[in-house]
């Protein structure tokens, strides 16, 4: 057995490098500077004997022991997080730093009516935000580098736990001038294959949509260019199509100041489940029960 140890530290470092691809950027996410970054892993390859990164001065690469390193030290720093919430469990309930992504098409409409009374009710918690698709949101939480997960279900998120937040309808969104004058409820059948625009891969909405339609023809036809709810309702109030907007985000108002109506869909899976999401067994279960019912009240 070795006598020397790499330190989380060497491996906060290579995690970083192996995600952001560039050694100035996992410098910058590393608080530290490139030197020390780019130090700590030349160490960390001389302690374990092996050349884990190939160095051009456009590439970085990493060698096929390398990303296997990666991966054991993505669980080793995971392992080390929650030996450190074990402890803060241990303390104050939902109190001191707490890491949760939240999917874009949550986050502009549910967290300004959440995180002021969060801030006022909770003065103890640390509440970082990161903003991503639900697929990156997904892979930061089992890698470690969020707790939590605020998303939209059914999607695929692997050995985890969760709690229920709310129901969110799916609606249809079109122009007040559309010559077809929609009915209050809008069946599936009413939607043009060529008219449906969509957010791009990666975001739940897109698959929440397609399924609640249950039209294969439009997964073919669907216009996938969307970056934004916003985008696309702006893109829908100038005549390029309608497209399908979740109730938290019309009743938060995104539509006012256009010429834009949303009216409900008409499919037995036209909801989807807002729920908050954490890795399997987590020693902070507790704190995120908590949050959970923080934002069921908010």
């Amino acid at each position: 057995m070795s006598t020397y140890l790499p330190t989380l530290k060497q491996l906060q470092y290579l995690v970083a490098l192996h995600e952001h691809g560039h050694f100035g950027r996992a410098a910058e996410a590393s608080f530290v500077s490139q030197s020390t970054l780019s130090a700590g892993i030349r160490e960390l390859e001389s302690l374990l004997g092996i050349t884990l990164v190939e160095r051009s001065r456009r590439v970085v690469r990493f060698t096929a022991l390398g990303n296997q390193v990666v991966e054991k030290a993505h669980r080793i720093l995971r392992e080390a997080e929650e030996l450190a919430d074990l402890v803060q469990a241990a303390g104050k309930p939902l109190a001191g730093q707490l890491r949760m992504s939240v999917i874009p098409t949550i986050a502009p409409f549910l967290l300004p009516r959440f995180l002021p009374r969060l801030r006022k009710e909770r003065p103890d918690l640390q509440l970082f935000l990161r903003e991503e698709t639900s697929h990156d949101a997904v892979e930061s939480l089992q890698h470690g580098r969020v707790d939590c997960v605020l998303l939209a279900l059914p999607f695929a998120t692997g050995e985890v736990e969760k709690a229920h937040i709310s129901d969110d309808d799916l609606y249809v969104a079109f122009p007040k001038n559309d010559p077809r004058d929609p009915p209050e409820v809008i069946p599936p059948s009413m939607i043009d294959e060529g008219r449906l625009l969509l957010l791009e891969d990666g975001h739940c909405l897109k698959e929440h949509a397609l399924a609640a339609c249950n039209r294969p023809e439009l997964r073919a036809s669907a216009t996938m260019i969307g970056t934004s709810l916003h985008t696309l309702v702006q893109m829908v109030d100038n005549g390029l199509g309608l497209t399908m907007l979740p109730k938290m985000a019309v009743d938060a108002g995104i539509l006012n100041g256009t010429d834009v109506v949303a009216r409900p869909l008409k499919s037995k899976s036209a909801t989807r489940e807002i729920a908050l999401i954490w890795r399997k067994n987590s020693p902070r279960r507790d704190d995120f029960e908590l949050l959970a019912k923080e934002l069921r009240a908010g």
